[in-house]
């Protein structure tokens, strides 16, 4: 059982730098306007790890550009920004109490705040995936060179902060470590997420990022704040629009309590779903424009 465990907005300041072109015309009176030349964007699929990618299709019926898009509304109120494939690496303790953060879904080592981590799964997936007969948390923190013990269910890092998530910022485009994270990311939110969706006959990509996103940042079973605490006060409507308006409403309710949030991150990154819901964007196909409009908001 995954118990809740809420997970700070890891905010970053970004600079946006406003570009001017020169336009150039002929002097001889009617040559046409040059445009910047625009290259086309590459798939969504290279986002993911071939493996993973079939892997997710297989497991949740949602394809590559469907959860490229889950991920930018879940990485807007995490990191601030669109371009979630820039975190693989990424390592902070950002002094929850629950030890390091880490990766595309925020994987935490364990502390006071913070007793059922999935930091420690994660690195038994890495050596699984690496090739290890018989798989540890021990021996995934040896194939990246760190220093770890496990006193109960909390991984406590022995290496300075500057040396482990020197080593983590190091996996960034480490093959192994990606399929770890999917590997990792799927058992722990994605599967029950799934499972709750499919189950009350629901199978749309925003509604399983809906439960995706609620389960990575609040917990996917345990207490009241968790996805399966919202869920059961979500009541029973079998359609899908009803309950999810239902479950959005509940969800604002608690999303900036109990750390799981700053307000009005919480509320705002209910609403990006909650928008797109209303706007018919289940799908999230060919949807960059409207999730570019509902992740249009100032985090705090």
């Amino acid at each position: 059982m995954t118990h809740a465990k809420p997970i700070r907005n890891k905010t970053k300041l970004f600079v946006l730098t406003l570009l001017s072109f020169a336009v150039l015309t002929s002097l001889w009176g009617t040559a046409p306007s040059l445009q910047p030349k625009v290259h086309g964007a590459s798939s969504p699929d290279a986002n993911f790890p071939p493996s993973i990618l079939q892997f997710l299709k297989t497991n949740t019926g949602l394809d590559g550009e469907q959860w490229n898009n889950i991920m930018k509304l879940v990485n807007k109120p995490e990191q601030d920004t669109l371009n979630w494939t820039k975190f693989y690496g990424y390592c902070e303790d950002i002094t929850d109490d629950r030890g390091y953060t880490i990766g595309i879904f925020g994987a935490t080592t364990g502390g006071p705040n913070d007793t059922g981590p999935d930091g420690p799964a994660l690195f038994k997936e890495y050596d699984a995936v690496s090739g290890a007969s018989k798989p540890s948390v021990e021996g995934g923190l040896a194939r990246i060179g760190v220093h770890g013990t496990m006193k109960g269910s909390i991984l406590n890092i022995t290496d300075s902060s500057k040396v482990f998530c020197g080593k983590i910022n190091g996996l960034q485009n480490n093959a192994a470590w990606r399929e770890a994270m999917w590997r990792t990311f799927y058992n722990v939110y994605i599967k029950y997420s799934v499972q709750q969706a499919k189950q009350r006959g629901f199978s749309t990509a925003l509604t399983i990022g809906s439960f995706v996103d609620t389960a990575l940042n609040q917990g996917a079973t345990g207490d009241s704040g968790s996805l399966e605490g919202v869920l059961s006060r979500s009541g029973s409507s079998k359609d899908e629009k009803t309950f999810m308006t239902n479950f959005y409403a509940k969800r604002t309710l608690i999303v900036d309590t109990n750390d799981y949030n700053q307000p009005p991150n919480g509320k705002n990154r209910v609403k990006q779903w909650s928008s797109l819901l209303s706007m018919g964007e289940t799908d999230l196909k060919n949807a960059d424009a409207a999730i570019i409009s509902v992740t249009n908001w100032i985090m705090k």
